[in-house]
C-alpha cells in the first residue's frame, strides 16, 4: 500500500512500502517491483531550473556579454509554471543574481527553491578548496542583499563538475549547511562529465567514494536519472538530451522510468529563448549549444502536462 504525504502546495507524494525503504530522513532505497495497482499510481518528479545566462556554457569558448536576458529568458519559464501550478528548484549563479535581484524575489516569492549553482559558474574541478569557499561565500553574500537569511539546501555544480577527483567539495556543501547535491551525471557519455557507476536513484552520497552510498552520510544526492535498457544507460531528462529525442520517446521512456522511481529534469533558460546568441562554433559546440532551441519551451510545456513535478526538497523529504 502507497505511504502518502503532502507538501505545502497540496500535492500528495507517494512512496510505496514493498518498493521503498525508507531511512529516518524520509528517503529511500529500491527494494522489489510494484504490484498491478500501484503501478499505475503517478510518481512525482523532480524540475530543476540552472539560472545561468547563455554565455555561462563551456561551448561557447569564453564568449561573454555584459548584458543579461537572464530575467527576459526566465519568464516564460515561470508563466509555465504558474500555469501548470508547479513549483520547481532553481539552481542560482550568484552573479546573475546580484545583476537581477528582482527576478530572484519573483521566484522566491513564487514558492519555488532557490538553490546554488556557485557565484561565477566555474567548474568545480578547476577550483581547489579555498577558491570553492570564495565562490560559496560570495553566492551567499549576494542571496542574502536580496532576500535576507534564507536556507539554501541543495547545491549543483556547473556542468555536473563533482566527482572522485574533487570530492572534498561535498565536505564543503555541509560546512555550508547544505542538505543536498544534484551534481552527479551517472553514465560517462560526454567529454567533460559523468561519473561510472554511480547510482542511478537518490541516495546518501559516500563522502569518499561519490560512486557508493552511505546511509550514515548527512547528504543526500539526486542524480539525473538516465533511461536502463537492456543494461544500457541513456540519458533523456535535460540539456541537449531533452531538446534533441522526439517528444513520443521522451514521454516513454520517462514513463518507464516512473515505474520504479522519480526522475530529475534539468532545463536552462537560454535553451528555451530564441534571442539566445548563435555563434559559429566547432560542430559538435554549435549542435549541442543550439540544436532544438526554438522547440524547446514547447517540450518543456509538454512534459509539464504529461508528468507531475515537485520541488526537489520537497521529493527528499527536505522540505
Amino acid at each position: 500500500m502507497p505511504v502518502s504525504s503532502s507538501g505545502n502546495d497540496g500535492r500528495v507524494r507517494n512512496f510505496y512500502r514493498n518498493r521503498w525503504t525508507i531511512y529516518e530522513t524520509g528517503f529511500v532505497a529500491v527494494t522489489v517491483t510494484f504490484d498491478d495497482e500501484e503501478r499505475h499510481m503517478e510518481q512525482i518528479n523532480a524540475l530543476s531550473i540552472d539560472l545561468e545566462e547563455w554565455y555561462h556554457s563551456e561551448l561557447v569558448e569564453g564568449r561573454r556579454s555584459s548584458f543579461s536576458q537572464a530575467e527576459e529568458a526566465t519568464r516564460p519559464i515561470l508563466e509555465l509554471l504558474d500555469r501548470y501550478q508547479t513549483k520547481a528548484s532553481f539552481f542560482v549563479v550568484g552573479e546573475v543574481a546580484e545583476q537581477n535581484p528582482r527576478l530572484i524575489r519573483s521566484i522566491f516569492e513564487r514558492g519555488h527553491e532557490i538553490g546554488c549553482h556557485t557565484f561565477s559558474h566555474q567548474l568545480v574541478w578547476n577550483l581547489d578548496e579555498n577558491l570553492f569557499r570564495g565562490e560559496m561565500k560570495r553566492f551567499h553574500s549576494v542571496l542574502e542583499n536580496i532576500l535576507g537569511k534564507v536556507e539554501v539546501k541543495g547545491f549543483r555544480a556547473p556542468c555536473f563538475s563533482i566527482d572522485n577527483r574533487n570530492r572534498w567539495a561535498l565536505k564543503v556543501l555541509l560546512d555550508f549547511g547544505y542538505r543536498y547535491d544534484a551534481s552527479i551525471f551517472p553514465l560517462k557519455i560526454n567529454p567533460l562529465y559523468g561519473v561510472r557507476g554511480a547510482p542511478t536513484r537518490p541516495y546518501r552520497i559516500s563522502l569518499e567514494d561519490v560512486r557508493k552510498e552511505d546511509p550514515q552520510s548527512p547528504l543526500m544526492e539526486f542524480p539525473l536519472c538516465p533511461l536502463v535498457i537492456a543494461g544500457l544507460k541513456l540519458p533523456m531528462s535535460g540539456g541537449f538530451y531533452l531538446r534533441a529525442l522526439p517528444r513520443a520517446f521522451l514521454y516513454w521512456g520517462l514513463k518507464r522510468i516512473n515505474r520504479s522511481q522519480p526522475f530529475l529534469v534539468y532545463f536552462h533558460p537560454w535553451e528555451g529563448y530564441d534571442k539566445t546568441p548563435r555563434f559559429k562554433l566547432p560542430l559538435y559546440n554549435r549542435v549541442i549549444s543550439y540544436y532544438g532551441i526554438s522547440s524547446a519551451l514547447k517540450k518543456f510545456e509538454f512534459l509539464l502536462k504529461h508528468f507531475k513535478f515537485a520541488r526537489i526538497d520537497q521529493i527528499l523529504g527536505l522540505k
